[in-house]
């Protein structure tokens, strides 16, 4: 990257010293670390850096929809504290290229635009997903590479490479003028990845002895022993299922953001003299991108399009998918209900699903894989004797020695859900790490660092905001509870027209039943609920005084609720329709 767009040199930027605290002014200021998302959940991430005038925030990621959010597409974070502060962002920097850490970027740069800092991958599949979006202004995206050194505000960022599941990932170094921080990102200690580029622990230990202030360490995988086991063993695992099942179309469904595995999957079908077909529409964006960007070297006539598979053999045939985690109307999913233009499974076909199920996703996975078995299909997944996937998180061994290596006086674990922090928390202390120095942080709740020490202090505006269609942050707890009570329990209509002048009922009451009784079943009953809406309307317009509208109607809903409570003990959504003349 060339500095110059951030006008500074990378010079200027390495010869320029912290500030010492305890100096007055900006120097006397406090650091607050404020995470506002990637804290107590999966996914989400984005965490703000705030010194004097000066915010940088780290990763703008999203959230899938818990079984309760009925209808919602997506969860973002609440940038409430930052659109109130826009004028103080000096950046965005993004660790790598997961939806987890860059998938609300489209939502946020509707309301801030301030720069955003990522590798190649990283801002090649960003633009990818920000031309499905209308923003108000021209994004600025400045490209990075690991190793170089920004300067925004009083805060000068290092990238730093790490290994994970996907290519171009970062950890960062933020030198603060409290001293230096270091985000780890999403990361794993890979001796010998795919693409020969191992995580740089060197620097991490140079950083390590010069003195770090924060470590924010990754805590995903702190409750499983060991190791990770290295990407190239999944290329081993996949090298003997093509061998043993030559005589098979394969069709292979993994994340389509790890460019590693979907690599690794096309040179194995290249050796082996298998044409491959990429299908679903993120894997087409990525493996687009990768192969753009330089990431993927593809041999010319391996990569055919999907419409053009019946021109081979089957057994000639490999076929990368996404629908790993049994999405609805994923490409997997459409092939097991044989709902796919292209793709009709069956005996001949070997389905092998390349990744673990996200906490939540479990049935998902398993009615997918139910449907294909019902068709015929064998299918190999990560429970099965193969080694199909592999995590791109640190596991305790890992976590401990990024621990050792920075030697950090204040530790805060992210990304986890609290029991995954806790643990690594727990691995903190086990290192010796004195327990006042650990802090498990909570959405909103500000760290703040000074010259004095460091303490949770006040929590500010966070939390989520839901995604459903075009509608963002419109859909509230009120509407998520009356989509459950409609889920639950259904809809009951009353439709009536009185005449306010004479006092009378001049029609109806017409009642409509929605997921609550079927109708034509339910004669006497829906006969019984008229007589109800009767005589509760007549009480109501008879009532001397002016006719209050809204008490009328909360009348017939209380009535009616009582009396279909009594007869069925079910509370369906009551909703009056009634016309004044």
């Amino acid at each position: 990257m060339d500095n110059k767009e951030n006008g500074k040199t990378q010079r200027q930027t390495k010869s320029r010293k912290p500030a010492r605290p305890g100096r007055g002014g900006r120097e006397s200021a406090k650091l607050r670390i404020i995470p506002l998302g990637g804290v107590s959940e999966i996914g989400k991430n984005m965490t703000v850096l705030e010194y004097g005038d000066d915010i940088i925030v780290v990763d703008c990621g999203l959230s899938f929809p818990d079984e309760d959010m009925l209808g919602i597409d997506l969860v973002i974070p609440d940038i409430t504290y930052l659109e109130e502060r826009r004028d103080k962002i000096r950046a965005i920097l993004l660790t790598h290229g997961h939806e987890d850490h860059i998938g609300a970027m489209p939502y946020v740069l509707r309301s801030i635009n301030p720069p955003t800092y990522g590798t190649k991958l990283t801002l090649g599949i960003l633009k990818n997903k920000l031309r499905e979006f209308k923003l108000p202004w021209e994004p600025n995206l400045v490209c990075v590479s690991a190793g170089d050194t920004v300067k925004l505000g009083v805060f000068t960022v290092e990238f730093i490479r790490v290994n994970h599941s996907i290519a171009d990932a970062c950890c960062l170094a933020i030198t603060t003028p409290r001293g230096i921080v270091i985000h780890s990102g999403d990361f794993k200690l890979d001796t010998s990845p795919y693409d020969d580029e191992m995580m740089d622990l060197t620097r991490l230990g140079e950083l390590g002895r010069k003195g770090v202030l924060l470590l924010m360490c990754d805590s995903t995988n702190a409750e499983r022993p060991g190791y990770t086991p290295s990407e190239r063993k999944v290329g081993k695992s996949l090298e003997y299922i093509f061998t043993v099942n030559s005589d098979k179309r394969i069709i292979i469904a993994t994340f389509s953001s790890n460019v590693h595995r979907v690599k690794q999957i096309i040179d194995i079908s290249a050796r082996r003299g298998r044409r491959v077909a990429v299908t679903g529409r993120s894997m087409l964006n990525i493996v687009g991108a990768a192969v753009e960007l330089g990431y993927m070297n593809i041999p010319p006539g391996v990569l055919v399009d999907i419409n053009e598979i019946k021109r081979y053999p089957p057994e000639q045939l490999t076929l990368i998918t996404t629908g790993s985690q049994g999405e609805p109307m994923s490409a997997l999913y459409r092939m097991a209900y044989s709902d796919h233009n292209q793709v009709t499974l069956g005996s001949g076909d070997l389905v092998v699903l390349s990744s673990s199920a996200i906490p939540g996703n479990e049935k998902l996975i398993g009615r997918v894989i139910n449907e294909l078995c019902r068709n015929g299909v064998r299918v190999l997944h990560d429970d099965s004797i193969f080694e199909v996937h592999v995590s791109g998180h640190a596991c305790q061994e890992e976590l401990k020695l990024l621990q050792a290596l920075v030697k950090p006086k204040y530790f805060m674990p992210v990304h986890g859900e609290y029991r995954h922090l806790y643990a690594n928390r727990e691995l903190a202390l086990s290192l010796g790490m004195d327990s006042a120095n650990i802090f498990i942080p909570e959405i909103g709740r500000v760290l703040e660092i000074g010259s004095r020490g460091a303490a949770l202090t006040e929590t500010v505006q966070a939390g989520k905001v839901l995604v459903d269609g075009n509608s963002v942050g419109d859909i509230g707890n009120i509407v998520l509870r009356d989509r459950r009570h409609l889920a639950q329990d259904g809809l009951v209509v009353v439709v009536a027209s009185v005449d306010l002048d004479e006092r009378l009922l001049l029609s109806g009451p017409d009642i409509v039943s929605r997921g609550f009784v079927y109708v034509r079943e339910s004669d006497e009953l829906m006969e019984q609920l008229r007589e109800v809406a009767i005589n509760s309307l007549f009480v109501g317009i008879k009532t001397r005084g002016k006719i209050d509208h809204v008490s009328l109607k909360n009348r017939v809903r209380e009535d009616i609720s009582k009396f279909l409570y009594s007869k069925t003990k079910r509370r369906p959504m009551v909703l009056p329709v009634i016309m004044y003349i």
